[in-house]
């Protein structure tokens, strides 16, 4: 691929990043994406041979900036594991408080199968990290370290998308995430030594 070529992708990708970010996920037909880049409706065909593969480029550039993202929320983070998942949590919740639209792209894997990008070489190291973090820190229990993970996250998960859709307000009467966030890290954890 030339420079022109790897430059005109990019450009539809960014194309698309603008729009689920402005837009949300509903957004990003084939056609919107080109007229955002500037380039005629055929044009995403030459460089990404299906929309599925448009797509999983644009959810990479999220799964990126969350990797950076988690990456500074750790780095401030206490040198507990404990400490380093709690604030791995909320960088998460706050990753998808600030970017709705690209955390729902991300997170769509119906959108996104079979895409050969390679999504999981972007997210499955997340995992990991958070499977060690919650293995240092959960006393054994016969549950599997990924189980056990795979629980909380789909915990922290729900409270992103609840508090998208507005729903933890009605419930709680509040848009305060901390004594949830609490609330599900001792459920999955046990709880903090005192």
């Amino acid at each position: 691929m030339n420079d022109q070529d790897s430059g005109l992708r990019a450009r539809l990708v960014a194309a698309g990043v603008e729009l689920v970010t402005s837009q949300g996920v509903h957004a990003l037909s084939l056609r919107e994406i080109a007229r955002q880049a500037g380039v005629s409706h055929g044009a995403p065909r030459r460089y990404f041979a299906t929309h599925v593969e448009l797509l999983s480029a644009i959810a990479r550039h999220g799964f990126d900036e969350l990797a950076a993202d988690l990456t500074r929320a750790t780095a401030g983070a206490g040198p507990g594991p404990r400490e380093r998942l709690a604030a791995l949590a909320r960088g998460y919740l706050g990753f998808a408080a600030a970017q709705p639209g690209m955390f729902e792209l991300m997170f769509r894997h119906d959108l996104l199968e079979g895409s050969g990008i390679g999504l999981r070489q972007t997210s499955l190291p997340l995992f990991r990290t958070f499977t060690t973090l919650v293995t240092e820190v959960r006393p054994p229990s016969g549950a599997e370290p990924a189980a056990a993970a795979a629980a909380l996250w789909a915990n922290l998960h729900g409270l992103a998308q609840l508090r998208a859709w507005g729903s933890l307000r009605l419930a709680t009467g509040s848009d305060d995430i901390e004594p949830l966030l609490h609330a599900a890290l001792a459920a999955h954890l046990g709880p903090e030594a005192r």
